[in-house]
């Protein structure tokens, strides 16, 4: 599978150290009912950063998420996208902040009765883009992800990589100055997880775009991201670099990323 990116793209223009962070939620909290999900999440993204999020099931990664895209609002506490408090902002304010967000959720989410091309061309028709540019972008983001000329093929005809492989071209296409991977590798084989790691680290390399990556799949999200923050009980219970992840000094983090039977991890 290829994994080049768009040739349309230019090399990335590198920000500086001290620029406004690309996402920062400051004391978030959300509940369901009687559920604490989140209770007091803190977390900075500079721009241009891979950050990788993990924990145990139902720890409320994908939720965290979708307060990034503001697809759930918190209880409490603020979200900020590029210095922007957009906490309270209503849907209408909120389109021309999504539109600068690709997201691949956990279920590649494609319409079943739409053909994959016009499933990639989604974001692009909704800018208004002309027809003859939306079918040369389409063609070079399958060509990327290794499934070229498939632009006629309906869902139903793919695998599972291949599905994935469809969602992350639909959350690419737009050149999003951020892009956020819900279980990227999720039901699929490890030779499978390894191209998809492989595909998004060219299309991050090649943008300069941010990326924040939940997965339950620890050891191949850390060969891509550069941190990983580990969601537990609520709360960022550590935040540190992903090449030293399993010599974390606290031992929740390490029994998890281990496996250990034995420990403090319920």
């Amino acid at each position: 599978m290829e994994t080049t990116a768009l040739s349309t793209q230019s090399a990335p223009t590198p920000r500086p150290a001290d620029a406004t962070p690309v996402v920062r939620l400051s004391d978030v909290a959300k509940r369901f009912g009687r559920r604490h999900v989140l209770d007091g999440v803190s977390l900075d993204v500079r721009p241009g950063a891979r950050v990788g999020i993990i924990g145990p099931a139902a720890s409320g990664k994908s939720v965290l998420l979708k307060l990034v895209c503001g697809l759930e609002r918190p209880d409490r506490g603020r979200v900020e996208i590029d210095g922007d408090d957009v906490t309270h902002w209503h849907e209408e304010q909120m389109l021309p902040v999504r539109a600068r967000i690709g997201m691949l959720f956990q279920n590649p989410a494609l319409f079943d009765f739409m053909t994959v091309g016009d499933n990639v061309a989604f974001p692009l028709r909704r800018r208004g883009v002309a027809e003859p540019e939306i079918a040369a972008r389409v063609a070079d983001r399958l060509r990327a992800v290794g499934l070229a000329g498939s632009e006629r093929k309906l869902p139903s005809e793919l695998s599972g990589g291949m599905k994935k492989r469809v969602g992350i071209a639909r959350a690419t296409i737009a050149r999003p100055e951020l892009v956020i991977y819900d279980e990227p590798s999720a039901g699929l084989d490890p030779v499978t997880t390894c191209k998809i790691y492989d595909l998004i680290a060219a299309d991050q390399a090649a943008t300069g775009c941010t990326v924040i990556a939940v997965s339950s799949d620890v050891a191949a999200l850390a060969t891509f991201v550069e941190e990983i923050a580990f969601l537990y009980r609520g709360r960022i219970h550590y935040r540190g670099a992903a090449a030293t992840l399993r010599d974390a000094p606290d031992p929740v983090v390490r029994q998890f990323v281990r496996g250990d039977l034995e420990g403090p991890l319920e």
